[in-house]
């Protein structure tokens, strides 16, 4: 009786891990048939970057990887405006579908372009305590850094 119990649970979860087999080879025979591969029912994997053409650019002094529709926060820039294009020559190496260029200094004919969205962001507030013991010395400081926001419309190389 008992063994009989065990027997029944035993097919009824091998049952049902079978129909999660063909499950699984209906949806890739279909992503397939699609021309997707092994595609994800929640549509494509956002940190999948092959055949992505990025660039690693220096901005203001720093260096950022830029991608088309990426969202950056850069150093303020001083004459930017809400809705302006702004163009940057300084790329230091480009990769298109795992061809990479990297400049000596920067590759030549590269530049990025991308959009101003907003001209003035404050960063989180720092607070910078010092404080000597025993001696009654404390001074604190408080520090925003400005940024400006781009999105990053396209990567020539």
């Amino acid at each position: 009786m008992r063994h009989e119990v065990f027997r029944k649970i035993k097919d009824e979860s091998f049952a049902s891990s079978k129909k999660k087999r063909t499950f699984a080879a209906d949806y890739a025979a279909k992503a397939r048939e699609v021309g997707h591969g092994m595609a994800s029912p929640h549509g494509p994997n956002p940190f999948n970057t092959k055949n992505k053409m990025y660039a690693i650019v220096e901005i203001n002094g720093q260096q950022f990887k830029a991608e088309a529709g990426k969202k950056l926060f850069v150093h303020h820039m001083q004459d930017a405006e809400a809705g302006q294009t702004v163009e940057f020559e300084n790329v230091l190496l480009v990769d298109n579908d795992g061809t990479i260029q990297v400049g000596a200094p920067t590759v030549e004919g590269a530049k990025v372009t991308a959009e101003v969205k907003c001209p003035l962001v404050k960063g989180e507030k720092v607070l910078v305590f010092h404080k000597k013991r025993r001696k009654g010395y404390r001074k604190l400081n408080g520090h925003r850094q400005q940024f400006t926001e781009l999105t990053i419309k396209e990567v020539i190389a």
